[in-house]
């Protein structure tokens, strides 16, 4: 029976993202938030995968108390479970300092046979979580996933979407999957299996929980902080132009060439 494991994280509903001056931190209070999009395609693998083989699947998430909302909408996809990680001593933190709160949270579960997880987050944009934990969990990963087929020994192939195209690679399990919104449709829960998520028991582990230490974690434990968030400058204002595609293409040229010119 395969033990499935799906990370999961809320994000602020809104390209807006505001920073707390003295920590440096997201700004969370007072904006609406969601499931990461991503995680919600991991999500619907996951639950594929147990349709088609067997298993459990669990939620993991990490975050403030009120992440238990996001771990509640996903239990109504069919989960099997899900547990919080939540502790002030979390907060804070880095990718890395992410990736380890997870993979001890994987640990103390008793491991897991196929973890998956989102691209990435919209609110931090980096793609470097799933990889991270899979690392420290010292199983293999295949990310940007858009399609998963099992051989009969039990290996899964994974296609990678690429910038044109794709490539197929194969691993064994353990494995660790991050997937792209090209993988799968994201069902619709049943108005049944939301009343059942909302009575489900949702532990809560800190950090005494995870045998972990305060300088490991949150801000102590993050190797890099963002300490300033703004917009691209302008690249100066915009031309339209008009006309033939034969006379605009040679425009162009002349355009781009006398930008080169002036660059030597």
């Amino acid at each position: 029976m395969l033990r499935i494991v799906v990370c999961i994280k809320q994000v602020p509903e809104t390209q807006e993202v505001r920073l707390d001056p003295v920590t440096h931190t997201l700004k969370r209070e007072g904006i609406a938030a969601i499931i990461n999009p991503f995680d919600l395609y991991a999500l619907e693998e996951g639950l594929r995968v147990k349709d088609a083989h067997g298993g459990t699947v669990t939620l993991l998430t990490m975050g403030p108390p009120q992440a238990e909302a996001a771990l509640r909408e996903a239990l109504g996809f069919g989960a099997d479970a899900a547990v919080l990680l939540s502790d002030q001593a979390f907060a804070g933190a880095d990718t890395w300092a992410t990736a380890l709160t997870l993979a001890r949270a994987i640990k103390k579960l008793g491991g897991a046979d196929l973890i998956f997880c989102g691209k990435q987050a919209i609110d931090g944009d980096t793609a470097q979580v799933g990889p991270m934990l899979a690392t420290i969990l010292t199983m293999p990963y295949v990310a940007w996933a858009r399609k998963l087929t099992w051989s009969e020994d039990g290996n899964l192939t994974v296609e990678r979407l690429l910038d044109h195209g794709y490539d197929a690679v194969e691993t064994s399990l353990p494995a660790l999957v991050t997937v792209v919104k090209e993988i799968n449709d994201p069902r619709v829960p049943s108005f049944k299996a939301k009343l059942k998520a909302k009575k489900e028991a949702i532990p809560v582990w800190g950090l005494a929980d995870l045998n972990l230490s305060a300088r490991e974690v949150g801000l102590s434990g993050s190797f890099t902080q963002v300490v300033k968030v703004f917009p691209p400058p302008a690249r100066g204002t915009p031309e339209i132009w008009t006309g033939a595609p034969e006379e605009l293409a040679a425009r162009l040229w002349r355009r781009l060439k006398e930008q080169s010119q002036a660059q030597l």
